[in-house]
């Protein structure tokens, strides 16, 4: 088939826009999936439509959910019951997993000795920057300045 009666149309680009042999792709690993976590709570947080004493509102699909258990298990269902007692045990765990953040060990007699010697290093070091300072100025302020070459 010639340049003259190529067609462009669906599934048929035009020759000089199509990907050249031996080209990286644009997207070499494809289009990326959707794991399971993802897909869950993308349909959880769908809008959906009910009717709560007569009138109609939108609520996520977890609120309608959560409320539908509510009321099942208000009414006598043991089931919901004891699926909504789960639910609360897992929250009430989260936030005070949350809640409490661990506490740093307490130092060991080591750690203190490590603490101390390295306290005792810095101040020596200072101490030395100190005094070699000093001396420097010394040796500046007692040595005449050599003649300027004018």
């Amino acid at each position: 088939m010639s340049e003259r009666n190529y067609k462009v149309g669906y599934g048929k680009p035009p020759r000089h826009s199509r990907f050249k042999q031996g080209e990286p792709s644009a997207n070499p690993r494809g289009r990326p999936r959707k794991n399971m976590t993802v897909l869950l709570v993308e349909g959880l947080n769908k809008k959906v439509t009910i009717t709560e004493n007569g009138r109609r509102r939108k609520v996520t699909l977890r609120e309608a959910i959560t409320s539908q258990l509510i009321n099942q298990s208000a009414s006598a269902d043991l089931r919901a019951t004891k699926m909504l007692l789960d639910l609360i045990k897992d929250a009430e765990r989260q936030t005070a997993a949350a809640a409490a953040a661990p506490e740093p060990p307490p130092f060991t007699r080591a750690d203190e000795e490590v603490v101390e010697q390295l306290i005792e290093r810095l101040r020596h070091q200072i101490l030395t920057e100190m005094k070699a300072a000093e001396a420097s100025s010394e040796t500046t302020e007692a040595a005449p300045a050599p003649p300027s070459e004018e």
